[in-house]
Parts: structure tokens; sequence; C-alpha cells
């Protein structure tokens, strides 16, 4: 069952004052099969400087791996442990279509079938649990609280827990390596 993850965004009301616009759990929750990650998608940003203007929930469109060019995109993901996703990913064909993974996805590394490259600079927080950052040489223990800026690298993220780990990103679209 996923979690819920409360939403609260701000806004301006007619008269120019600021105001709460959502206060909800994020109803953009994507999961492809069983045993895979959890995507709740937050907000995104369709240009540099954002648009901080409406009341319309921005992030009203279905899952898509790296943010709207010149945008941004903020989520939040569940990793189920390894010995689930593994299997989840093993077991799922990555078809082209508009989400961006097919294109992101390297799927011949041989250290983890996550493996996948966006032109973006991500921020990432582990709010809870514990997992590894893999690169294609090297690897690293983050834990709840470390931060990791990756910088449109090719890596995957490796849960070998027996628990869920949650971990905050915001993408930021970027120049390709």
């Amino acid at each position: 069952m996923p979690k819920q993850i409360r939403r609260v965004v701000t806004g301006h009301n007619a008269g120019g004052k600021s105001v709460f616009i959502i206060d909800a759990a994020t109803p953009h929750v994507f999961q492809r099969t069983t045993g895979s990650a959890i995507v709740h998608e937050l907000w995104e940003t369709s240009r540099t400087p954002a648009d901080n203007h409406g009341a319309a929930d921005a992030i009203a469109r279905g899952h898509r791996l790296p943010p709207p060019q010149n945008g941004s995109v903020f989520r939040v993901i569940e990793y189920p442990p390894d010995s689930e996703r593994l299997t989840a990913l093993a077991r799922e064909q990555i078809m082209p279509d508009d989400s961006g993974r097919a294109e992101a996805t390297d799927r011949n590394n041989p250290r983890h079938a996550g493996f996948h490259k966006t032109a973006t600079i991500d921020y990432a927080i582990v709010l809870s649990g514990e997992i590894y950052a893999m690169m294609d040489e090297g690897e690293v223990l983050l834990k709840a609280g470390d931060a990791l800026v990756q910088r449109g690298t090719n890596h995957a993220w490796s849960n070998r827990t027996n628990e869920t780990a949650v971990v905050a990103f915001v993408l930021i679209d970027a120049e390709p390596v």
C-alpha cells in the first residue's frame, strides 16, 4: 500500500494575499507493476523562471521521468527492497512511450537493472530507510537525512534492506553531458 504523501501548496487569492490552494494527499501516484517503485508526483514547473500564477494543479498529468524542457519536477519515491524490485524490473518490458523512461533506461548495465540517465540535475534527500546510490564506478550508502546531488550521471538506486526506502527528489532540466 503506498504511503499518503501530504502536499501543501501555496498561492495567491484574487486580492494578491497569500493562501493555501492545496492541502491533501497527492492523487498523482504511479506504480508500473507490483513490487516496483512507487512514485508520488508533487509539483512541476514548465519553464524557468517558474510561473507562480493561477491555482491549477501543475502536476495533473501522467507520470513522466524527466521534467519538462527548462522546467523542474518534485517527487517522492518509495523504493521497495531489491528482493522485490529486481523481480518486478525483470518482469516488465520497457516500451517506448511519452514517459521518457525507455530512453533513459540502461538495462545492459550488469551492476543493477535500475540504471538510467537523464539530462537533469537532481537533488535527492533520503527521508527514511537507507539506499545505495550506484554509479558506473562505485557506490555510496545513503541513510535518512543524507542528501545527494546527481549531475546527469548514469545511476541506479539499490535498497538492500528488508524495509522500504523513501527518497524525495527535485529534478531540474539540464544540458546533456
